[in-house]
C-alpha cells in the first residue's frame, strides 16, 4: 500500500487542480521528439477529468537558468498533449502573476491549461515560498497534484514549498513509479541481477552498496567500469575514469567477499569487461575495434563493453527473475557504441513474459524507448525519471513526495 495519499483518496470531483507533471521532453527544431512523458501523464489526467476537474499544469523543460529562453517554451507540449488526449489545451506564456489568474478563473470543468516553464523563474529552482504561493494563488487551485516523478528529487518551489500552500497528494504515474521500483528492489522475484552502467563511481555509490547487499548478481559497464577496471591494475588507455576511488572499491569489494563466502567467486558476481570497444578518438565516425581488456593501449579509449562481457551478462539473465537497469553500458549515443546495450536489451525484451524488468530513468529510458519497436511495452516499466529512480533505487527519501499528505 502507499504510503501518501493519492487523487483516488480526496474529494477531488468538480475541483480546480493544480498538477505538477514532468514534460522535460527533448525537443528537435521545436517539435518533440519522444512523446513518453506525456503518456504517462494521461491516465492521471483522464480520472481528474472524469471527476469533473479543470486541471492546471505546471511543468518545465530545459535548464533556462531562471530566464525567459523561447526554444524551452512549453508551448509545442501543449499542442502535443491535446492530440494526445483528443481535447483543446490551452496555453498562457507565464506560469505565476494576473494573467493567469485570469485565465484560470475562466476555466470550467473539463478544461486544461498548461502554464509556461516554471524554470523560467529562478526562484523555482531556488524553492522560494513566496513564489510557489504565487503559483497556488494564479492556479485558484483547491488542491495540488504531484506526478511529476522525474522532479521529486529536488526540493523546488513546485514539488515542495507548493505543498505548505494547498493540500497536495500524488497522481497516478507518481504512486506507480514509486511502488513499483520499491517492490523491486525490497520484493524481487530472485535471483535479483542488477545492471549498472554511466559514469561515475561516486554518484551511483549508495545504489552499488545497496546491489551489492541486494543482488544475487552485479553487473557494471559503462564509463563507471573503467574506474573498477583501473582498480584492478588492468588498463585503461585515454578512457573516461574516476580517479581517488579506491578506498570506495575497496569497500565495495569487502562487502561483496563477505557476501559470497565460499558461495560464488567476487568475480562471478560483480561482473566486470573482460573485453572492451576502443577507438583512438570520441569521435563517432573513428574506427573501432574490440580487444580483451588487458590488451588496452596508452592511446586508446572504452566506448563500449565488448560483445563477449554482453553474452556473459546476457547468460546470467536466463534464470532470473528479476533485472534492474540503471545506465547504458557504452556510449550508447552514437550507434557504433550502442551494441553491449542492444544485446542487453534484446535479452530482457526476449524474457518479458517470466522477467520482471525495471528500467531506471534518463540515457537507459531513452535508449530503450528508442530501440523498442513497442516503446517500452517489452520491459515491465520503464522509469520517467532518471536522478529520481536513482535515488529511490538506493533508498534515499524524495523531498516531492515526503512533502504529501501521509496516508
Amino acid at each position: 500500500m502507499f504510503y501518501k495519499k493519492t487523487i483516488r483518496d480526496v474529494p477531488l470531483d468538480g475541483q480546480c487542480v493544480l498538477l505538477r507533471a514532468d514534460y522535460n521532453v527533448p525537443l528537435e527544431d521545436g517539435e518533440i521528439d519522444d512523446d513518453y512523458r506525456l503518456q504517462q501523464s494521461l491516465p492521471t489526467l483522464r480520472h481528474l477529468l472524469d471527476r469533473g476537474c479543470h486541471v492546471v499544469i505546471c511543468s518545465h523543460l530545459g535548464r533556462p537558468k531562471g530566464e525567459v529562453k523561447p526554444e524551452f517554451s512549453l508551448e509545442p507540449v501543449a499542442a502535443r498533449l491535446g492530440e494526445l488526449l483528443d481535447k483543446p489545451v490551452g496555453f498562457i506564456s507565464d506560469c505565476v502573476g494576473d494573467r493567469v489568474f485570469q485565465a484560470t478563473k475562466r476555466m470550467t470543468p473539463g478544461q486544461v491549461l498548461l502554464l509556461e516553464n516554471l524554470r523560467f523563474h529562478p526562484e523555482e529552482e531556488a524553492n522560494d515560498p513566496e513564489f510557489a504561493q504565487a503559483l497556488a494563488q494564479a492556479s485558484g487551485a483547491a488542491y495540488f497534484v504531484e506526478d511529476g516523478f522525474g522532479v521529486v528529487h529536488r526540493a523546488h518551489a513546485s514539488t515542495e514549498a507548493i505543498t505548505h500552500y494547498l493540500p497536495s497528494v500524488a497522481g497516478l504515474l507518481l504512486e506507480n513509479e514509486i511502488t513499483t521500483i520499491t517492490d523491486a528492489m525490497e520484493n524481487p522475484k530472485r535471483p535479483l541481477v542488477a545492471i549498472l552502467g554511466g559514469a561515475k563511481v561516486s554518484e551511483k555509490l549508495q545504489l552499488i552498496n545497496r546491489f551489492v547487499g541486494l543482488a544475487d548478481r552485479l553487473v557494471i559497464g559503462g564509463a563507471m567500469a573503467n574506474t573498477f577496471l583501473a582498480y584492478k591494475g588492468l588498463p585503461i588507455g585515454k578512457s573516461i575514469y574516476e580517479p581517488g576511488q579506491d578506498a570506495v572499491l575497496e569497500q565495495i569489494y569487502a562487502k561483496a567477499l563477505q557476501k559470497c563466502q565460499g558461495k560464488c567467486s567476487v568475480d562471478e558476481f560483480l561482473l566486470l569487461p573482460t573485453d572492451v570497444v576502443v577507438a583512438k578518438s570520441l569521435d563517432e565516425d573513428a574506427v573501432s575495434r574490440s580487444i580483451a581488456v588487458q590488451d588496452v593501449a596508452e592511446d586508446d579509449y572504452i566506448l563500449d563493453i565488448g560483445m563477449g562481457t554482453a553474452k556473459h551478462a546476457g547468460d546470467t539473465l536466463q534464470n532470473a527473475g528479476t533485472v534492474i537497469w540503471n545506465g547504458t553500458l557504452g556510449m550508447a549515443e552514437h550507434a557504433a557504441y550502442a551494441a553491449a546495450s542492444a544485446y542487453i536489451a534484446r535479452s530482457i525484451a526476449q524474457q518479458k513474459d517470466s522477467l520482471v524488468s525495471i528500467i531506471g530513468g534518463g540515457d537507459t529510458a531513452d535508449f530503450v524507448l528508442h530501440w523498442d519497436e513497442q516503446k517500452g511495452g517489452s520491459f515491465t516499466h520503464v522509469s520517467t525519471g532518471g536522478g529520481a529512480s536513482l535515488e529511490l533505487m538506493a533508498g534515499q527519501k524524495l523531498p516531492g513526495v515526503e512533502a504529501l499528505l501521509d496516508a
